[in-house]
């Protein structure tokens, strides 16, 4: 099992994973085609990092700078430690780190608090795809 920059030929599998993860949960933002073109540039912009498990991408963190903006798990896959070593990855890489957690995932808020995120500031949703509340969590390096 290991951390690795995505390539665009990893992009069929991420976005089954990302599906699986949004499609059914909720109100979603975009449409299909525009996951595939939002997804597809990030790789190339080499902000895609993907864990692997068995030999095939089984989680992706999307980051840029310090700003986490998204980490899916193949169902199948959660709770096996892909999330926390692309979370680890990206604390090793960065001081600082923030992102924003849908306020009714507490699932995932609970999974940040884990590795050292703390809450900060609450929103309504304005500035996300889905328009749902959710709350900036921020984690830093601590001091030596």
């Amino acid at each position: 099992m290991s951390v690795a920059r995505a390539h665009l030929w990893h992009l069929p599998r991420l976005l089954k994973i990302l599906w699986a993860g949004t499609r059914g949960q909720g109100p979603v933002g975009r449409r299909r085609d525009e996951d595939v073109r939002a997804l597809g540039q990030l790789i190339l912009r080499g902000k895609v990092q993907l864990w692997r498990g068995e030999g095939r991408a089984r989680a992706f963190l999307v980051r840029d700078g310090r700003r986490i903006h998204a980490l899916y798990t193949s169902p199948d896959w959660r709770g096996r430690g892909g999330g926390a070593a692309l979370v680890r990855q990206a604390q090793q890489e960065s001081g600082r780190l923030e992102l924003y957690a849908a306020e009714q995932n507490a699932a995932a808020r609970q999974f940040y608090l884990r590795h050292g995120f703390r809450e900060v500031s609450r929103g309504h949703g304005a500035g996300n795809d889905e328009g749902v509340p959710d709350i900036l969590m921020t984690w830093e390096r601590p001091m030596e």
